[in-house]
């Protein structure tokens, strides 16, 4: 059996490589010249679906693990989904989308239901919630790397597509 702080070890590298894999995928974007292609329509669906994630980090952080913040997950993850689908069909036709993007994609894709069905599964029975947010070092981990590799990446993303639609409105 693998010990408590093992599996804090582990799922706190894997959170970092999903974050990794959020900024591969930024630079793929940017590689595909993202923002003059399908520009802010795709770069506004990225931060959607980062603000689902986003939102259900945060309320791991802030309420106890239980049956009904591990359904909020789920839920999240399926609201994430739809989005990541709405996302890749904004963009096929418009900017190319190598293989290497796709398994990028994959690994974004699979993570919220990894986070969620973890939460799920080690989860208390209750389904209400209670607010208990973590201690203020383990938001330093988890919310500093997500702003830095992921949040900031789509900033710079969606400035430069709307710098680009503000530029061709202007012609």
């Amino acid at each position: 059996m693998v010990e408590s702080g093992t599996l804090v070890y582990l799922a706190y590298g894997l959170y970092l490589l999903w974050l990794l894999a959020g900024t591969g995928d930024f630079h793929l974007h940017r590689r595909t010249h993202l923002p003059v292609t399908s520009g802010v329509r795709e770069s506004a669906l990225h931060g959607a679906q980062l603000a689902c994630v986003g939102a259900g980090v945060l309320a791991w952080l802030s309420f106890v693990p239980n049956r009904l913040l591990g359904t909020v997950l789920v839920a999240l993850a399926a609201v994430h989904v739809l989005l990541a689908y709405w996302d890749t069909a904004s963009a096929d036709g418009v900017r190319r989308i190598a293989p290497v993007e796709q398994h990028v994609h994959s690994v974004l894709d699979a993570c919220p239901w990894v986070f969620a069905v973890g939460v799920l599964v080690m989860a208390d029975a209750g389904w209400q919630w209670v607010w208990q947010p973590r201690a203020l070092s383990v938001w330093i981990a988890l919310v500093v790397p997500a702003g830095v590799l992921t949040v900031l990446p789509w900033l710079l993303e969606f400035a430069a597509a709307a710098k680009c639609r503000r530029m061709k409105m202007n012609l």
